[in-house]
C-alpha cells in the first residue's frame, strides 16, 4: 500500500512539473496577446473588418513592426542605435545579459557575448556550467544553472584549472539541464575530476 501511495505521489508531482510550465506559458502568451490587441484597438477599430478578424490584424501589425525593426537593425545606423540602447538601458535591467547570451547561443550567434558550455569541478563532482567571461588573471566567471531552469543559478569565479570547456552544442547543455540531467554522460566524456 505504501508503494502505491509513493507511486501516486511521484507521478502526480511529475505530471504537475510538466503541465504547470505549459499552462503558465499558454497563460502568459494569452495575456500578452490580449495586451497587444488592447494596445492596437484604436488602430484596428478604424479597419473595416469583421470583429472576428481584428485580433488577427493586430497580430499581423505586430509581426510587421518586428520585421521592420529587424530590417532597421541590419543597417549601420540602426545597429549603432540598438547597441547604444542596449548599453544605456537594457544592460541595466537585471537578467538581460543572461537572456541575451542565451538567445545568442541558441541562434548560433558566436559573438563576444555568447556563453561557452563547460563542466566545472565542485568538490569531488563535475557540474554543467556556462563560461560567462575570462578574467584578466586567467580565472573564469561561470554560471552554474539551476535544474531545470538554465536561466537561473549560481555565479562563481573559479580557477582556470577547475573549469573544463566542453565541445558540445549550447542547446544540448540546456536540454540536459532542462531534463534533470538526462544525457549528461556525453558532456562528461573525457573530463574527469583530479584527485
Amino acid at each position: 500500500m505504501k508503494g502505491l501511495a509513493e507511486l501516486t505521489k511521484t507521478t502526480l508531482i511529475g505530471g504537475l512539473l510538466i503541465v504547470l510550465p505549459i499552462y503558465l506559458s499558454i497563460l502568459l502568451l494569452a495575456k500578452t496577446l490580449s495586451a497587444i490587441v488592447t494596445l492596437l484597438s484604436p488602430v484596428t477599430a478604424t479597419i473595416p473588418a469583421g470583429v472576428q478578424f481584428r485580433q488577427v490584424i493586430a497580430v499581423l501589425i505586430v509581426l510587421v513592426v518586428c520585421f521592420v525593426a529587424g530590417i532597421v537593425v541590419r543597417t549601420g545606423p540602426g545597429l549603432r542605435a540598438k547597441n547604444a540602447f542596449e548599453r544605456s538601458v537594457l544592460e541595466k535591467v537585471p537578467g538581460y545579459a543572461l537572456v541575451r547570451g542565451l538567445t545568442d547561443r541558441v541562434s548560433d550567434d558566436d559573438s563576444e557575448g555568447a556563453f561557452q558550455p563547460a563542466l566545472v569541478e565542485i568538490e569531488d563532482a563535475l557540474a554543467p556550467a556556462f563560461i560567462i567571461e575570462e578574467l584578466a588573471d586567467g580565472r573564469y566567471t561561470v554560471l552554474i544553472p539551476s535544474v531545470p531552469t538554465p536561466a537561473a543559478g549560481a555565479l562563481l569565479i573559479m580557477a582556470r584549472e577547475r573549469v573544463h570547456p566542453v565541445d558540445v552544442p549550447f542547446t544540448q547543455v540546456v536540454r540536459v539541464i532542462s531534463q534533470w540531467g538526462a544525457g549528461a554522460g556525453e558532456m562528461a566524456r573525457g573530463v574527469s575530476v583530479r584527485s
